[in-house]
């Protein structure tokens, strides 16, 4: 009996060592190019590819510190989700809907388009190649209008006042 007890005791104690050895040897997430890789505080990483990632975000909390804009005055990015008033640059108003997803809509000739925030602002891309920045200006927001071809940095083409109204769900 003693010794079919220590075979056993080997053979388990072998299973026991090759099994640990197999799950420490196991390969990590690898990095390469296209892809994301996040470190975990245990130490496990995981790749994502960077074409199924639309944002990486960083909501709250001091990580948040790290994207904030560089002016830390600006308003942060969920500040401009909803519907705004803008003006048109010649008297008249009309209404610009920035959604959560990236998504935004006008009602001045029913054109969709895409927004992201950049350093404090709302920066529309519309689908006619036009483009409009919400901003803050002092205490304020004004709507700029780019016609196609022009950049967020040049003479906008008109300045008009920008009013929140609500959220998108209103």
């Amino acid at each position: 009996m003693p010794k079919r007890l220590l075979a056993a005791s080997v053979l388990l104690s072998t299973l026991l060592i090759a099994s640990a050895v197999v799950s420490h040897s196991a390969p990590a997430a690898k990095s390469a190019p296209g892809t994301l890789v996040i470190v975990f505080k245990d130490g496990h990483r995981q790749a994502f590819n960077l074409s199924d990632v639309e944002r990486v975000e960083f909501p709250g909390g001091p990580a948040a510190a790290a994207t904030a804009p560089a002016n830390p005055l600006a308003p942060p990015r969920g500040r401009y989700i909803g519907k705004w008033e803008v003006g048109d640059g010649a008297g008249n108003t009309f209404t610009i809907t920035l959604n959560e997803n990236g998504s935004a809509h006008r009602t001045l000739g029913g054109v969709h388009g895409r927004w992201v925030y950049s350093n404090g602002e709302a920066l529309i891309t519309w689908d006619d190649g036009a483009e409009d920045a919400i901003r803050k200006v002092g205490s304020r927001y004004q709507k700029s209008a780019y016609a196609a071809g022009k950049l967020f940095t040049d003479q906008p083409d008109n300045v008009a006042e920008a009013h929140f109204k609500g959220s998108t769900s209103d």
